[in-house]
């Protein structure tokens, strides 16, 4: 089985990969298209070099990856949006796609803290509407997770998560150790500080931090793509 989780960035993706990685039949991998983007790309990120030595930067060797690590019970692979939207063929064969959403003032804020000026590609909230409703229309009923409705009640939010998937909710799932991960990615130094903190799914005090003017007018935009997914969330 497969899991494919498409989030947007700086959303709680990685405490989510920490919350399946403690399952006992799982195994993740941390943003397997990442160097396909930047190579592809060009985008300037904290990092980048590091990045394009550790993961394959073409498509093809990613997929090869992916199909002999098939013979896992379960792989959860941790995807950004916007890494899928520049790819060949953003599909995953036979996963179950799972979109991960926040609120975007709140994504924003975190997000210009490491890049000033990001655009609507960046933050992924647009191609993630996309690629729902296109899955959608194939008939193929992804799930949607919201950040805020998770934080509220995590055990909730992941117990039916794991019944839509056929599994079985694992209490171990709420909690893990503090520190960086062996299956952390290269670009962990930059971006996980928060997570390596942490020991559970929390609301972070920068979580209130004040989107930053000149950024207002791209978090309105974005904000219709939200309000779009968010009746579909998961709610306890």
């Amino acid at each position: 089985m497969i899991l494919n989780l498409i989030s947007g960035p700086r959303n709680i993706s990685t405490a989510l990969m920490y919350s399946f990685a403690q399952r006992s039949d799982t195994v993740v991998w941390d943003e397997p298209f990442y160097a396909v983007y930047l190579s592809r790309t060009g985008a300037a990120h904290p990092g980048t070099e590091d990045v394009l030595r550790s993961l394959p930067r073409d498509e093809m060797n990613v997929r090869e990856q992916l199909a002999a690590a098939r013979a896992q019970p379960v792989l959860f692979l941790k995807n950004m949006a916007h890494h899928l939207e520049v790819l060949d063929n953003p599909s995953i064969e036979g996963a179950i796609n799972i979109f991960l959403i926040r609120d975007p003032a709140q994504i924003l804020a975190s997000y210009a803290q490491v890049i000033a000026r990001p655009g609507m590609r960046d933050i992924g909230i647009a191609y993630q509407h996309t690629l729902f409703h296109a899955l959608k229309k194939e008939g193929r009923e992804p799930l949607v997770i919201d950040s805020g409705i998770l934080l509220r009640d995590p055990e909730a939010v992941l117990a039916k998560v794991c019944a839509h998937c056929g599994l079985a909710y694992e209490q171990r799932m709420a909690h893990w150790p503090a520190g960086p991960k062996a299956y952390d990615g290269v670009w962990a130094p930059y971006w996980y500080a928060n997570v390596h903190r942490s020991t559970g799914f929390e609301r972070q005090p920068t979580s209130s931090r004040q989107l930053p003017a000149h950024l207002a007018g791209l978090c309105r935009e974005a904000r219709r793509f939200y309000e779009n997914l968010l009746p579909f969330a998961v709610n306890p």
